[in-house]
């Protein structure tokens, strides 16, 4: 297997990214699996929260998704087609473990060596996530991530699925977006378990930091040479006007939406004036002394998964609010005291189905400030993507233009970000293919590869296609032309 983590590559060319660069997809495993109830599988608090009436967009379950767990062979064929060189995938913790504790359910483990072998035999390097938001439910009725116990069983998760894949996947990220699950799951209440309680979401996110350093130890305990990765969602954060209050307003954003977690796992510390911010919420009982050094133990790759940027704004008119990185303005008002006042302004600039505003350089920005104000080790973009209201034409292909655009200016991004001298090495679109969109249901499309989901047929994307060429070039191809 290449090692993409060792040896630094080197830029070939203005317009070439590094040697070596890795082209990548990426999905998640409640997203596109299915088979929610066979061979074990226990459930997951997305399982409990996609049934609560009002919580997904028109009902919608991860209970069959894109059928990848019978269909993995069709997919990955798909990827060795696309000349992909890695495929980014999580680990379902309800099937490795159906109420999170305890042996291991070789029949869950025996799906991952299947798919490892599958993409192995077609040259594909799988790069596993442990965590992508799926906790068993068992373990939520016990606390959940605000309970400490909760890390200890992850970490014991981490050891089961290294003991039995470690021979053969040599990448490992451990928790991906903590934030996420920490924030919209336990704060906002727009993400499972559908908590709102403010005080538990810091325990959470500390935990999940925690349940992060754990596993990584417990990676590191095993055999072979394991490469440990953390994927963050990051943004480029930016006050609406130079007034003091838009100014405070973006440090708040930006300080629990990035620096929280990147100080934390690349400094060993919080940031002192997000501690005081959370201070009427949390005394923060729940850090003990020595997590901070578990949680910032030496990493062979940060993820960064990046999708927008936030404006923000001062008063309580701001606009903003949506699954995603803009409902940090929600749970940040009324969640947070101090921050009730803190919202976001809406661009007139191009935006995705999402509602999100399209924002390459924002990309390049991110990268450069970690290189530049950590102790920063190799990074990737382990998430970037857009949904767009894509259909099938009347020739029986998806001609996803504006996705395609959107990926040539993020990959523009990310050679920007080289030229900066960033020790960048890899890209994967989010995602592979149409799937469960969380709290979006199934109106949401971010794949290069169309899924109908009443007949679970593929279609390849324009974008994919698009994105083969660039990958055969290491470097983003020529644009199509425009049609007519």
């Amino acid at each position: 297997m290449t090692d993409q983590l060792l040896t630094a590559p080197a830029p070939s060319g203005s317009d070439a990214l590094p040697d070596g660069f890795l082209w990548g997809a990426a999905t998640a495993a409640y997203q596109v699996e299915g088979a929610a109830a066979v061979d074990g599988r226990g459930p997951s608090i997305w399982d409990t929260f996609s049934r609560t009436p009002g919580a997904v967009r028109g009902g919608g379950t991860g209970d069959v998704a894109t059928d990848h767990y019978h269909r993995y062979q069709e997919d990955v064929a798909l990827m060795a087609e696309l000349g992909l060189g890695a495929y980014r995938f999580s680990v379902s913790w309800s099937r490795i473990q159906p109420t999170g504790r305890g042996r291991a359910d070789q029949r869950g483990l025996d799906f991952y060596r299947r798919l490892v072998d599958e993409l192995l035999g077609h040259g594909i390097e799988p790069w596993l996530t442990l965590y992508h938001w799926d906790l068993p439910q068992a373990l939520e009725d016990a606390g959940g991530w605000p309970a400490r116990e909760t890390a200890q069983r992850f970490a014991d998760y981490a050891g089961l699925v290294h003991t039995a894949l470690g021979d053969r996947v040599r990448t490992w990220t451990t928790v991906n977006e903590p934030w996420c699950a920490a924030f919209l799951g336990y704060a906002s209440g727009e993400h499972a378990p559908g908590r709102q309680e403010p005080a538990a979401s810091l325990r959470a996110a500390h935990h999940l930091l925690l349940g992060h350093g754990l596993a990584s130890q417990a990676i590191r305990a095993g055999a072979g040479d394991p490469a440990v990765v953390l994927s963050l969602n990051l943004y480029r954060v930016e006050p609406a006007t130079a007034e003091p209050a838009d100014l405070d307003a973006a440090r708040r954003i930006d300080g629990l939406q990035n620096r929280y977690f990147l100080d934390a796992v690349l400094r060993g510390r919080y940031p002192a004036d997000v501690l005081a911010d959370v201070a009427p919420v949390s005394d923060l009982a729940h850090v003990r002394e020595g997590d901070l050094a578990t949680i910032a133990q030496p990493l062979d790759a940060l993820g960064v998964n990046y999708y927008s940027r936030l404006v923000a704004k001062a008063g309580a008119a701001a606009a903003g609010g949506r699954p995603g990185p803009a409902a940090s303005g929600r749970l940040l008002a009324p969640a947070f005291p101090g921050s009730e006042t803190v919202g976001f302004v809406r661009s007139a600039s191009h935006r995705t189905a999402m509602d999100w505003e399209i924002d390459a350089g924002g990309l390049a920005d991110v990268l450069v400030r970690i290189a530049s104000d950590y102790p920063a080790p190799p990074l990737y973009v382990t998430e970037n993507g857009a949904a767009f209201p894509d259909s099938l034409s009347a020739d029986g292909r998806v001609h996803d233009r504006e996705r395609t655009g959107y990926l040539a200016a993020h990959l523009a991004a990310c050679r920007d970000a080289v030229a900066a001298g960033v020790d960048l090495r890899g890209y994967f679109v989010w995602s592979f293919l149409d799937n469960f969109e969380w709290a979006w249901g199934y109106d949401m499309r971010f794949g290069m590869v169309y899924v109908d989901f009443a007949t679970q047929r593929r279609v390849v994307k324009d974008s994919a296609l698009w994105y083969a060429e660039s990958a055969r070039r290491n470097a983003p191809a020529p644009l199509p032309d425009a049609p007519g």
